[in-house]
C-alpha cells in the first residue's frame, strides 16, 4: 500500500477533518507527485545491453518513505567511521504527554530548547563526573513518535563511556555500569526545560518525574544503526501497511518490549493524520554532534583514534546511483537529467 495513493485518495477529506500546517500540504504534495509527476526526467543507460531510460525524479522529500536511502546510508556510514573502540551508552530524553499539544503547536521553538538544554546538560554532567571531568562527544537525533506512530517527542543521545584528557593526550574511560544518575539527569532535565518553557510559554501542570533512560549499548553500532531508520524516509516503511478495507488502515509494527511484531487497525484519517504530525519544520536539523564530535573537532577526534589504535580508513566516496535494466537486467548508470519534453 502506498502512501501517495492514501494522500491522494483521502486528502479532501484530511483538510476538512484537521488543520493541515503548510509543512504538511507541501510534503503531500512531494508524496504524491514522486516518481510520476515532475518537471524533469533522469536520464539512465544500460552498459550492457544500450538500452536507455527516462524516469520522473524523485520528490527527495526527507518525510517521503521511498527517497534519500543514499543520503540515509551515507550518514550512517559517517558516524561509524567516527566510532571509537569504547564501550557506548544511549540515552533517551523525552517529554511528558501534558506538553505534547504545546510542542506541536511551537514545534520548532520546543525541539531548539530540547537541544539546547541537553547540550547544557550532558556538558555539566560530564564536568562534575570524576572520570568524565574532560572532553565528551556525543551524538543527538530527535525522534517524535512511538512505535505506534503517536506523536512523542524525545531525543536519543549515542555516548561514549569516556572522555579525552587534553593535557595527558590520552584517553580516559568511565567505570561502573552506568554513566550519569538516571535520577538526577530526570531532575534536571525537567527543571531546565521547565525554566526555558515558561518564559516563552503558559505551560500546564506536568509530572513531577520525567521519562530519562541511559543503557548500554555496546560498541554503539546498533544504536546509530536505529537511529538511521527515521532520519530521511519517514516513520513508516510502506511495506508495514498491511492493507485497507472499508476505510480502515491496518498497519504493523515492532513491540518495545516483546520485540514481536503487532498490528494496529485505524480509520485511513486517523493514521495519515498520525504520520503528518511527524513532518519537522522547515530546515530544522533533528540530528546533531556536539563535543569530541562536532565538525570543529575531526582533527582531534583522529588523533584520538590514533591514540585507540583504530584503523582509519579513507572515506568512502557514495557510490553512484544504480537501477536494473528492464531489458537484460544488468545495471544501468545514471546519465544526466532531462527536461520533460512538454515542459
Amino acid at each position: 500500500m502506498k502512501l501517495a495513493s492514501l494522500f491522494s485518495q483521502y486528502r479532501n477529506a484530511l483538510e476538512h477533518a484537521y488543520s493541515l500546517t503548510p509543512m504538511m500540504r507541501h510534503t503531500i504534495d512531494a508524496i504524491c507527485r514522486c516518481r510520476v509527476h515532475s518537471s524533469y526526467l533522469s536520464h539512465w543507460q544500460c552498459q550492457h545491453c544500450h538500452n536507455e531510460q527516462c524516469l520522473p525524479l524523485s520528490c527527495g522529500n526527507r518525510h517521503c518513505p521511498v527517497c534519500l536511502h543514499q543520503t540515509t546510508q551515507h550518514w550512517l556510514d559517517n558516524q561509524l567511521s567516527q566510532l571509537l573502540p569504547v564501550s557506548y551508552f544511549m540515552l533517551t530524553f523525552t517529554l511528558p504527554a501534558q506538553l505534547r499539544t504545546l510542542v506541536k503547536a511551537h514545534d520548532k521553538s520546543v525541539y531548539t530548547m530540547m537541544f539546547e538544554v541537553l547540550h547544557s546538560l550532558l556538558f555539566d554532567f560530564a564536568k562534575r563526573h570524576k572520570q568524565l571531568n574532560n572532553s565528551i562527544g556525543f551524538t543527538a537525533v530527535l525522534h517524535t513518535h512511538s512505535r505506534q506512530l503517536q506523536f512523542h517527542p524525545h531525543l536519543h543521545v549515542v555516548l561514549p563511556a569516556g572522555a579525552f584528557n587534553a593535557k595527558t593526550q590520552q584517553w580516559q574511560k568511565a567505570k561502573g555500569n552506568y554513566l550519569f544518575n538516571v535520577k538526577a539527569l530526570s531532575k534536571v532535565w525537567r527543571a531546565r526545560m521547565l525554566e526555558r518553557l515558561c518564559q516563552q510559554f503558559h505551560v500546564p501542570p506536568t509530572p513531577k518525574n520525567w521519562v530519562v533512560n541511559c543503557q548500554a549499548v555496546g560498541q554503539g553500532a546498533p544504536a546509530l544503526k536505529y537511529l538511521s531508520r527515521y532520519l530521511y524516509r519517514g516513520v513508516i516503511q510502506e511495506c508495514n501497511i498491511l492493507g485497507v478495507h472499508n476505510n480502515l488502515l491496518t498497519f504493523q509494527y515492532q513491540d518495545s518490549q516483546t520485540k514481536q511484531m503487532k498490528t494496529q487497525t485505524l480509520p485511513v484519517l486517523a493514521f495519515l493524520w498520525r504520520v503528518l504530525q511527524h513532518v519537522l519544520p522547515k530546515g530544522f536539523r533533528r540530528t546533531r554532534q556536539y563535543g569530541l564530535l562536532a565538525s570543529a573537532n575531526r582533527l582531534k577526534l583522529k588523533r584520538i583514534q590514533l591514540l585507540l589504535k583504530v584503523i582509519i580508513f579513507p572515506f568512502k566516496k557514495t557510490k553512484a546511483a544504480t537501477r536494473p535494466c528492464p531489458k537484460c537486467k544488468h545495471a544501468m548508470q545514471f546519465i544526466d537529467i532531462l527536461p520533460m519534453p512538454d515542459s
